[in-house]
């Protein structure tokens, strides 16, 4: 019941996940980020298996990490996209990840990208993606009203329909999600959409 989706505009890249943690049919909390910074100009949002998706992705920030410290030169999205479709494919027949990921970054040469990396390692540049439930009404909805040259505030209010169409139309859809943006100032949070407060138990 994921929902991760991205896009990118002019100058920028705009990545948004739900931010549950469920197991089965139980909800354990409403404020999990599902959006990892890599470095200072790359975010990486992911969906899959909780233990996967947060292990692999802490061994790649620790590897884009590595190679900044030995080399003394961040790496590139194209190539820190590259170094996580690798791992992934070298992991695929020995002990497979289940993870997709959204890989949003902005480098001063190529600006900003996002990068399509799913579990069996498949690897795309694309303006916009999406995973997940969310996905089908996510993409419909950016194939529908998403342009090259969007603003930030036009991309919001693209990433805001999105999400009432998830939360309209999805049978079991998450109630909150975080946003996050990567641009020339690097990249940070930008808003959550929370209409669920975390839960909270009740004393026995």
């Amino acid at each position: 019941m994921e929902c991760v989706f991205g896009l990118v505009g002019k100058g920028f890249a705009i990545v948004a996940a739900d931010t549950s943690a469920v197991h089965s049919i139980l909800l354990h909390k409403n404020n999990e980020d599902k959006i990892m910074l890599l470095d200072s100009h790359k975010l990486v949002a992911a969906s899959g298996e909780p233990g996967d998706r947060v292990q692999f992705t802490e061994y790649v920030q620790k590897n884009v990490s590595l190679y900044k410290f030995r080399n003394g030169i961040p790496l590139t999205t194209a190539a820190a996209a590259n170094f996580t479709r690798g791992e992934l494919a070298t992991a695929l027949r020995k002990n497979p990840y289940s993870v997709n990921i959204l890989m949003a970054g902005y480098d001063d040469e190529s600006g900003a990208s996002l990068y399509y990396i799913d579990y069996i390692a498949t690897l795309h540049k694309v303006d916009k993606g999406a995973f997940g439930y969310g996905s089908y009404f996510s993409l419909s909805t950016m194939d529908r009203h998403y342009r090259e040259d969007m603003s930030v505030e036009e991309a919001i209010e693209l990433v805001d329909k999105c999400i009432l169409e998830i939360r309209s139309r999805l049978v079991v859809a998450p109630p909150n999600f975080v946003i996050k943006i990567v641009d020339k100032d690097g990249a940070r949070d930008y808003a959550w959409r929370q209409s669920v407060q975390d839960v909270t138990t009740a004393a026995v």
